[in-house]
């Protein structure tokens, strides 16, 4: 199926011209088998440096993403598939700033809500865990099906999403978790959040977003030019519309190659419209 999405040696000025902006996933993303790939977190730094604004939007909780906002190269970072975005905002003494879809009593009472179906979930769907970043979340729920646990098959993972579905929730699938929440948010509505507190425009067509799984299906749709990573090709079947390109190398040494072509077409982006 991957041999319909264009290769990274078609993407040309003309897609690139107007992007002030890269999005991308984490896991799987910049990752590869589970560790974060040094060429793909020197392209984050290289972008960075370049003018454009670099913002992750991942599925990780809360507690990863006050690290990636304080420590990365980046513009901000939105996590728990779109329910909050931290930011680093101030210039003499930077300071981090946090927003979530959610008011504290509705997070509270949501939490409640999931950790007492918690419990059904794993024992329904034998295999699963809590996701070792459990602790760290904020607003949803994550069922691991192949991070800390042997690989489970595809229908046990459906099964996890039923299961979300019987209690009213949203669900998404990751590369290695399924997670569930109530509300209705996804990435791209916490990208839009974000970009409304950094004061950058949001409009589609300045930004350009890499991922890699079921759970980017909302942000391949939005942005004309989306980019999937070559592992993409394992979860096609559960993306509605399609990346326009497909990097020939998994994970984070995809994620490189993408930010080498973005970077070899259009040397640096506008900064007086990044800045915010």
């Amino acid at each position: 199926m991957s041999e319909r999405l264009q290769t990274l040696d078609r993407l040309t000025l003309g897609d690139a011209a107007p992007i002030i902006g890269v999005l991308c996933d984490i896991d799987d993303t910049l990752t590869h088998r589970g560790r974060l790939v040094p060429a793909a977190f020197a392209a984050l730094d290289a972008l960075d440096r370049a003018g454009f604004a670099v913002i992750p939007v991942t599925g990780r909780p809360a507690g990863w993403c006050d690290l990636i906002a304080r420590q990365w190269p980046v513009r901000g970072v939105v996590g728990e598939n779109g329910g909050l975005w931290f930011w680093m905002a101030g210039t003499s003494v930077p300071a981090l700033r946090r927003g979530f879809w959610q008011e504290l009593d509705e997070r509270v009472a949501n939490r409640a809500a999931l950790d007492a179906a918690a419990a059904s979930i794993l024992a329904s769907v034998p295999g699963t865990a809590l996701a070792s970043d459990q602790g760290y979340r904020a607003l949803d729920l994550a069922i691991d099906f192949c991070e800390d646990v042997p690989p489970l098959p595809r229908a046990s993972v459906d099964a996890i999403v039923a299961a979300f579905d019987a209690i009213g929730a949203t669900s998404k699938v990751s590369s290695i978790h399924v997670n569930g929440w109530f509300g209705a948010f996804d990435k791209l509505a916490g990208f839009q959040r974000l970009t409304a507190d950094l004061g950058l425009p949001a409009d589609p067509s300045r930004w350009a977003f890499v991922g890699d799984s079921a759970n980017d299906a909302p942000m391949f749709s939005h942005f004309p030019l989306s980019v999937g990573v070559a592992n993409v090709d394992a979860f096609l079947d559960r993306i509605p519309d399609w990346p326009a390109f497909r990097c020939a190398e998994p994970g984070g040494h995809g994620f490189a190659a993408f930010a080498r072509r973005l970077l070899e077409v259009r040397p640096e982006a506008d900064r007086r419209d990044t800045q915010g």
